[in-house]
Order: structure tokens, then sequence, then C-alpha cells
């Protein structure tokens, strides 16, 4: 059997590392990406084969696209769009730079590095496009509104993708994941420090608690899974004949996917609302 070849953005740490190390193992050709120089040299010392991709940046796209068919000879097996921030803060204090900067990421470069590569797929035949979205794009929070929007929209698009691909070869699936142990805090914290201003704001008292948040040590929840729980649905989105449209990974997005189709809209409310309530009562 033929090494099956597969890119992934955003393997700098979290569920990239963790997938782009564990397909290698698995015999994969991976093509781990990483935005910063600083981590494609790290990475390719750890013997992952490493490009430069800024999801920012078009020229960046299609640098690390060509980088890799010419190590593949014109082909490509296996798309995971992973790279990803959230952005925190209300919906009324979100400028509209901060919203287009988080759509630039987590849409915009995504569907532009997607594109690029479907025609490479079209030619061979075959080939597997996996959106790694979120429990966010199933269901909103408060405070997380520009990441909510980010991957609702990432929903819709895959959905009509998957559609208009049908009889290509080519098979699209996202992966719904929840909490997973990663630096998305940490880069969450960032973002905010960026691009809120949190005095003078109607939701100052809570900004208080949510910085707490997002700069607590801890795992997080019970419901935390490591990076590494990723790998089983990849691994069936790349090798079954039928791959799922939708791999809900964690405990929420399992009971919030439930919750969405059974309960009506303000039931819904009240139950997300209660479930972000200990973000309030953080001392």
């Amino acid at each position: 059997m033929t090494q099956q070849s597969i890119l992934i953005t955003g393997c700098s740490s979290g569920i990239g590392y963790a997938v782009a190390h564990g397909l290698k193992r698995d015999g994969y050709r991976v093509f781990a990406s990483a935005r910063k120089p600083a981590d494609v040299q790290r990475l390719q010392t750890e013997g992952l084969e490493c490009v430069q991709l800024d999801l920012d940046d078009s020229a960046s796209i299609r640098t690390a696209l060509e980088q890799v068919l010419v190590a593949t000879g014109g082909t490509l097996d296996a798309l995971f769009n992973n790279a990803a921030y959230g952005q925190p803060g209300a919906v009324e204090d979100l400028s509209r730079e901060a919203i287009r900067a988080q759509f630039e990421t987590n849409l915009f470069g995504t569907l532009e590095l997607t594109n690029r590569v479907i025609p490479v797929m079209r030619r061979q035949g075959h080939g597997r496009i996996i959106q790694n979205s979120s429990v966010l794009g199933l269901a909103a929070l408060p405070y997380r509104g520009a990441y909510n929007a980010s991957k609702f929209a990432l929903e819709g698009l895959t959905d009509t993708l998957r559609m208009e691909l049908k009889g290509s070869g080519i098979a699209v699936s996202l992966i719904e994941p929840g909490p997973i142990e990663s630096r998305f805090r940490a880069n969450a914290e960032a973002a905010y420090r960026r691009r809120i201003k949190r005095e003078g704001s109607a939701h100052e008292a809570l900004y208080a608690a949510l910085e707490q948040r997002l700069t607590n040590p801890g795992k997080g929840s019970g419901f935390t899974l490591p990076a590494e729980a990723l790998l089983k649905p990849v691994r069936h989105a790349l090798r079954s004949r039928r791959p799922k449209p939708r791999y809900y990974v964690t405990v929420p997005t399992h009971l919030f996917g439930w919750l969405r189709r059974f309960l009506s809209t303000r039931a819904l409310d009240w139950v997300l609302l209660k479930s972000t309530e200990s973000e309030r009562r953080l001392p």
C-alpha cells in the first residue's frame, strides 16, 4: 500500500501536535504546519516534515502547499484543518477589527487552503478533508461570540462543501471537540488582552472573572480530555469507506448536540447560561 500523505495545520501544540505525531507513528507521511519559524524548526527536530503556514496570509498558504506538492510529486491524500484560536469578549465589545481577525484565521484562511487543495484531490480522484470545528459550532456560549460565529460559519460551509463534492471521491468530515488540554486558553487570553477593552464596558465586572478563568493554570472541567483523544476520530475519517459527516468528542459535545435537537431555544439558552455560571462565581 502506498504511503498516504496528509497536511495538518496548527501543529505547534495541542490537537495538531498530537495528531501529527500519532499519524506519523501510524505510517502516514505527515506534513505538519506552524505559523512561527521557531515552531517549524522544533517540529523538524522531532522528526516531522514541517512547513511554515500562516492562515492570515494568502502568499504563505500558496507557498506552503506548493512545498508539500513538490515533496509528494503533486498529490495529497488528506487535509486536516485544525489551526484556530478563540477571541473572548462580549459581542457588544467586539470591534470590526477583532471579529475580522477571528474570521481570517478560523474561516477565511481555512477556506482558501481547502479550495487550493480540492483541485489536487479532484485530479487524483480521491481525498479526505477533515475540519476541526468545536462544540461551540453547535451551541453558543456567552462571551465567546466571535469564536462561536467563526465555528458556526465553518459548519455551514463544510456541510455545503460535503454535498457539492458528492461523487467526486473526496469525503468531507467535521470533528466537534469540547474541552481539550491545549494552549487554547493561553492563546485566548492573549487575544483578549490585545483586542478587548475592559474598562468602561457594561461587562466589566464579569470580565474580571473571565480573566481569572483564562489565567487559571488548571486543566479545566472534569470533562477535559487530552489532545490525543482526537486521534481516534481522525483515523476513522481517514480510513473508513464511509467516514461520518460529524464526529463528537467529549461529553459536553454529545450533551449539547443532543440538547440542541430536543430543547426549545429558550430552554437551551437556560441550560447554556447555567453551564457558565461557575465563571461568574470565580473568586
